[in-house]
């Protein structure tokens, strides 16, 4: 009977200390993934453009230019959801059309600028959006675009200047 007693008593314990092991671990997987969705928005067709923005922006940043052609395809599908995104529209086809990565990434900077614009006039519900500045981007007239981190990486030179830049305005 007291090894009946003992032997329930230790299952009872160990299933406990799992569970309470288990329970921290979700914990971390569940910060991790807050701190990794970056900004929301209050439109969810607005989060879905700027989702679809960054992904343009990433594959200028890699060089790349087939998931540049399909980032920006998406990107412009996406911005005709987006109240008042015309503009940015427009700058998301000419990126779509361009063939080379030099010119993706000239019509990338009027894009760019549109979308600081939809940005800063959407409500942010959750996190920030940092505006990035290189002034020798687009034949040194200088550029800007959207990131969700404040590390510089520069979509206009990729891996040539990838640091070039630096952060000009946090929108919150």
């Amino acid at each position: 009977m007291k090894k009946s007693i003992l032997l329930v008593f230790l299952t009872v314990s160990s299933w406990g200390t799992f569970a309470q092991h288990s329970h921290g671990s979700h914990g971390n997987e569940t910060k991790k993934n807050t701190d990794q969705m970056g900004p929301m928005f209050k439109s969810q067709e607005m989060g879905e453009a700027y989702l679809k923005y960054t992904a343009l922006k990433d594959a200028l940043f890699a060089s790349d230019v087939l998931k540049s052609n399909d980032a920006a395809a998406q990107l412009v599908l996406a911005l005709q959801e987006v109240k008042n995104g015309g503009k940015a529209f427009s700058g998301a086809k000419m990126v779509s059309e361009a063939k080379s990565i030099e010119d993706k990434r000239k019509m990338f900077a009027m894009l760019s600028a549109e979308m600081i614009e939809l940005v800063k006039n959407s409500k942010l519900t959750m996190g920030a959006i940092y505006v990035d500045y290189c002034p020798m981007a687009n034949d040194n007239a200088g550029a800007s675009w959207l990131s969700n981190d404040a590390k510089i990486a520069n979509p206009y030179f990729g891996d040539k200047m990838p640091l070039c830049g630096s952060v000009k305005e946090t929108i919150e």
